[in-house]
């Protein structure tokens, strides 16, 4: 949708630099650096409570910061209001009037991002035409599908032309075909020039949008890079080998099976490791198994995914 767009070797549209917040007591943000470019797309994961949200409001200028500073196209959005102009954002939460029809929505949204008057027209004949809801205008949102408000929600957003566009969650409940339908707009949008920045506990959404991820633990970044250098900084050119034991491994079983190169998940019946591509590798795991007097319930391989990178990371799955 044509949005404002950077030149080549300029700085960041958005770029937060140590960042640091404690709310209730709890140290939420805790030396957080993150940044994202025009034309680029950067997925944030984590768990519930790893500090996402939070980091999107301090981005945004709605929180503020204990310490560090956040620079939105290379002001600070909490005393400037005009860069904030360049900003679109797309909460969890359907943001949307559900008594107004689609066209009553984009008109109100697009009046109270400042759009002239005698541009509003083009701008929401476009964003009808990019949402696949031009049939659909007159409707009111309430009857509208889940992935239809959701596709709304960003158009709506992006409607003032924009640098960067936030999104918090924004697949959550919808359906595979939905989910597809919006990256299909995320895609365009940054063809089109825009920064993205997005958080997910979608995988395999952060594997197919993202150019970057940051993985946020506990307030702090963990890890950071493309996905498939992610996945090849963890596996190499190995497979993923997952095994569900039988039974729970003694302290000795379990010491045994770190050193063998696996990690634990969840409750340490159920361990993760990398495996020759050659399937030899799982026979010769089946006999370390019973080297150790354990049994096999299950062992998976597959190709290397984000989800065995957080696996790794943390032992946990990052679920839905």
């Amino acid at each position: 949708m044509n949005p404002a767009t950077a030149a080549p070797g300029t700085a960041p549209l958005l770029d937060l630099t140590g960042i640091r917040k404690t709310l209730a007591g709890r140290l939420v943000l805790d030396d957080v650096s993150l940044s994202v470019n025009a034309g680029e797309t950067v997925v944030l994961l984590g768990p519930n409570g790893a500090g996402k949200t939070t980091l999107l409001g301090t981005a945004c200028g709605r929180i503020a910061p204990d310490d560090g500073r956040a620079s939105l196209a290379g002001g600070d959005p909490r005393r400037n209001v005009s860069v904030r102009q360049t900003l679109g954002f797309v909460p969890q939460q359907i943001a949307l009037y559900p008594y107004l029809s689609v066209r009553e929505n984009l008109e109100v949204f697009g009046r109270m991002m400042g759009v002239a008057r005698d541009a509003l027209n083009a701008r929401i004949e476009e964003a009808l035409a990019w949402s696949g809801l031009e049939d659909r205008a007159r409707d009111r949102v309430d009857v509208l599908s889940g992935g239809m408000q959701r596709r709304l929600n960003i158009v709506a957003s992006v409607l003032h032309q924009p640098g960067l566009i936030m999104l918090d969650e924004p697949t959550v409940g919808v359906d595979v075909n939905a989910r597809e339908r919006i990256h299909e707009l995320l895609r365009r949008l940054r063809a089109d020039g825009l920064g993205i920045l997005l958080t997910t506990h979608d995988l395999g959404q952060a594997t197919t949008l993202a150019d970057r991820v940051v993985f946020l633990l506990d307030g702090r970044v963990r890890l950071e890079g493309s996905p498939g250098a992610l996945i090849r900084d963890v596996y190499g050119d190995s497979r993923e080998i997952t095994i569900t034991l039988s039974t729970m491994p003694t302290r000795d079983q379990h010491l045994r099976l770190t050193e063998s190169g696996l990690a634990p998940v969840h409750d340490g019946r159920t361990w993760t490791g990398s495996v020759d591509r050659d399937f030899d590798g799982v026979a010769r795991w089946n006999q370390k198994l019973t080297d150790m007097a354990l049994t096999a319930a299950e062992i998976r391989v597959r190709e290397p995914s984000l989800e065995g990178v957080f696996l790794r990371l943390t032992g946990e799955v990052l679920s839905l």
